[in-house]
């Protein structure tokens, strides 16, 4: 019988966790403490099953049985039947203690805490826990069904057996997995975020225009998109956080952000899901 996967936060990343895993089969909890925002993940969640379905990546016929899979929780009480549960929430400290202290009352003593965190210590997630031997990072890529990553992040208490467990997940799921120190930001971020920064830089200190700055390490060094954009695409607020955990984690300059991105920030200008960042949608 399949492990009983649970989600909690239906955003961006959420909807695509709970896609990828009730898609290879997997009965699914999601639960978001905003409700319209689960309306939401389930009708992206269709819409993207459609897409791969029109690129032949999967059957259309499964796209009903893979929906049915996914359950929506009225309370995250219900998440007591979940043999692991990915937490999605914002990218806040504060908030993932909260939720990791709630989640470890609700499931079973066995059950494994996961957090999808870019840059926030696992160890310091899993203290706040009584079992901080079952608590993983597991950071899925964005967007999650497309990208082939799991950075995987063991906390200093992480076990072995949670460990090989999680690794046996993401080979389920047909996803490559790479493995990361506790350390801010990990792998992917610790060398993702000062390129996006620098890229702020440029723009704050006009050295190009947005486009410009984009096309040139799109078409310079063949990134599929320039770093203005998908800080766009990941979210202003969450490139800020990710930062400061960098800044603060590691007290070293390099990591300072920009001023222009704190100033967009507290504008409201956060990317795509604002309708504005360093381009208009």
């Amino acid at each position: 019988m399949s492990k009983v996967i649970g989600v909690l936060g239906a955003g961006q990343m959420g909807n695509g966790i709970a896609h990828v895993f009730a898609q290879h089969g997997y009965p699914v909890r999601l639960y978001d403490v905003v409700p319209a925002q689960v309306e939401k993940a389930r009708q992206t969640i269709e819409k993207n099953l459609g897409r791969q379905a029109e690129k032949g990546i999967l059957e259309a016929g499964s796209i009903p049985a893979i929906l049915e899979r996914i359950r929506v929780l009225a309370a995250p009480g219900e998440f007591s039947d979940c043999d692991l549960v990915v937490e999605a929430a914002s990218e806040k400290e504060s908030l993932k203690f909260d939720l990791f202290r709630l989640l470890d009352g609700i499931v079973k003593p066995e059950a494994i805490l996961a957090s999808n965190t870019s840059s926030i210590s696992i160890t310091r997630l899993a203290a706040v826990t009584g079992r901080p031997d079952r608590v993983i990072g597991m950071h899925f890529m964005n967007p999650v069904p497309v990208m082939q990553l799991v950075e995987v992040i063991r906390g200093l208490a992480t076990s072995d057996e949670t460990f090989q467990t999680v690794a046996g997940l993401i080979t389920s799921l047909e996803k490559e997995m790479a493995v990361a120190q506790d350390y801010p930001g990990f792998i992917v971020n610790r060398i993702l975020m000062p390129m996006i920064n620098e890229a702020i830089f440029a723009l704050h200190e006009g050295i190009a225009s947005a486009e410009d700055i984009d096309k040139g390490m799109k078409l310079g060094t063949n990134h599929p998109l320039g770093p203005l954009a998908l800080a766009d695409l990941i979210g202003l607020d969450t490139v800020l956080a990710i930062l400061n955990v960098l800044h603060e984690g590691f007290g070293d300059p390099k990591f300072r952000p920009c001023p222009l991105l704190v100033r967009m920030v507290d504008a409201g200008y956060l990317g795509r899901k604002s309708g504005r960042g360093f381009y208009p949608y």
